[in-house]
């Protein structure tokens, strides 16, 4: 009998877990995917906003700011990647520039601090990148930008380091209310008990609210597609750059991320499927042509991958988040669209105070940690650092991923933390994220998570059930390799368990 059931480990569902942790509470985080973030986390554009873009009458207007304001704490504690670059909106006319206005007013009265409009001299003084037919915009210095599946990533271990339960491959399939609690049913017919329970499923909220006969609504997916660039490309911005504002989306961006490459997208298409994420050809084009006209060194060669993610939107355009008027000790968190990432603390906050609300006693906890193991990575040290490192564990000189720099004791620390799959260690590590997309580092992965695991390789998969890594076998097939040592004659320090790798070709 858990006392709070969360359902969804995504950025929002993460950030409940880990805050509730803090209280004598006993609480358990579930997830329908193989691994946290893998939702609509993952596919996160990763700007931590800075409250100008929505009216001050709107609860997500009103947690956005106040989330922002939280990421220098969490940082310190959870030792994630974030910067506050700041954030620009580009203005190319005398309309863009009544708009900006607008934003100005706008993020004003949110309270943010640090808004400031701006010249074209000013502007191109702050972002040299930037067209020279850019005639002034909005500067917005408390904007940032972040790893949303390493944050996820950090959420979710700080709060199992404080007793929460995590529950992967756990899709929620019934629920059922007897003598004062809930009992949550899965697909495998597995069943937990909770008192009381958040849905925090993101694009499957309202299908978990028709379970628990709670309120009836309808999530509709808004695709956005986005192109990743590879470091170094001429485009590389110094900051987040914004067009002015569609009528159902921010526009296309200029993005830099906290590793060094960049981000040009989102599309915004409202569709029906819930687990559309194809790429197209049109909207490559169609993307490029709006960012090349805010940053004209932008260039399609730069590109590396690109990838989908869908937003659930709600009418309205504004956060759901609410104890449930039909279902008993059951609170609503949907609609948690842009800017969710940014709001996500200050939603756990104010969940929590929903539950208080709802009769759920809080007794903070004197053994709360509020800080997370932080191993060292290889692309961080000094040549000295690292060779001392080495000497006391030989598994950090033998490189996995040549893009990033990542080694075989960073991708064996992601495999015993639980990352079992392709994309599970390419989020906690980077390993595969880099130039080549993992045509270098593929098969080692493989291999290494194999020998840790005892999995066959042909059982791995890159994100959980249905997306197997290996379709068939060549030639001899499949042999195993003894003492640790994958069969490319790749060194495995980690463990001398058994694993298995390709025989050749």
């Amino acid at each position: 009998m858990f006392d709070i059931a969360i359902i969804g480990a995504g950025t929002t569902g993460a950030s409940i877990a880990r805050r509730l942790s803090a209280y004598k509470l006993s609480v358990a985080l579930f997830e329908r995917k193989a691994d946290v973030s893998f939702g609509v986390s993952k596919a996160n554009s990763g700007i931590i906003h800075a409250g100008f873009h929505h009216n001050p009458s709107t609860l997500k207007a009103r947690l956005e700011v106040q989330g922002n304001l939280m990421f220098d704490q969490l940082k310190a504690e959870l030792r994630f990647p974030f910067q506050r670059v700041g954030i620009l909106v580009a203005a190319f006319s005398d309309e863009d520039l009544k708009t900006v206005e607008a934003l100005y007013e706008m993020g004003a009265a949110n309270g943010v601090p640090g808004l400031e409009i701006v010249g074209r001299e000013r502007i191109l003084t702050l972002e040299p990148k930037l067209s020279g037919d850019v005639v002034g915009g909005l500067w917005a210095p408390t904007g940032g930008i972040i790893e949303p599946y390493r944050f996820v990533f950090a959420l979710v271990g700080n709060a199992r380091r404080n007793g929460v339960s995590l529950f992967t491959d756990w899709k929620v399939a019934g629920a059922r209310r007897a003598d004062g609690h809930w009992q949550l049913v899965s697909e495998q017919g597995e069943t937990h008990e909770a008192r009381r329970v958040v849905n925090a499923a993101g694009l499957y909220a309202d299908e978990v609210s028709a379970m628990f006969g709670a309120e009836e609504f309808r999530i509709v997916p808004r695709k956005g597609e986005e192109f990743l660039l590879e470091k170094n490309a001429a485009g590389f911005p110094s900051h987040v750059i914004f067009p002015v504002p569609a009528r159902n989306s921010k526009g296309v961006l200029v993005i830099p991320t906290v590793e060094g490459t960049m981000m040009v997208g989102p599309t915004a298409e409202e569709i029906e499927a819930k687990d559309d994420t194809g790429t197209t050809p049109g909207n490559l084009d169609r993307v490029f042509s709006l960012a090349g006209r805010m940053v004209p060194a932008i260039s399609k060669k730069d590109v590396i991958t690109s990838f989908a993610g869908l937003r659930p939107t709600l009418p309205g355009d504004d956060f759901y988040i609410a104890l449930s008027k039909k279902a008993p000790n059951f609170v609503q968190v949907a609609g948690i669209q842009s800017p969710g990432l940014t709001a996500a603390p200050a939603i756990a906050e104010y969940v929590r105070d929903l539950l208080k609300e709802d009769g759920l006693e809080l007794a903070e906890k004197k053994d709360f940690v509020p800080t997370i193991e932080r191993s060292p990575k290889v692309i961080e040290l000094s040549f000295p650092e690292l060779d001392e490192l080495v000497r006391r564990e030989p598994a950090y000189a033998h490189i996995v991923c040549r893009c990033e720099s990542v080694s075989e004791a960073e991708v064996v620390e992601a495999i015993r933390k639980g990352h079992v799959t392709l994309d599970g260690v390419k989020f906690y590590t980077r390993a595969g994220m880099g130039r080549c997309q993992g045509g270098f580092c593929t098969y080692r992965l493989l291999s290494i998570i194999a020998r840790e695991t005892g999995i066959p390789v042909d059982e791995i998969t890159k994100r959980g059930k249905g997306s197997p890594v290996v379709m068939g076998r060549i030639g001899a097939g499949w042999r195993d390799a003894e003492g640790g040592v994958p069969a490319d004659g790749q060194a495995g320090n980690a463990s001398p368990a058994r694993a298995r790798s390709g025989s050749g070709g």
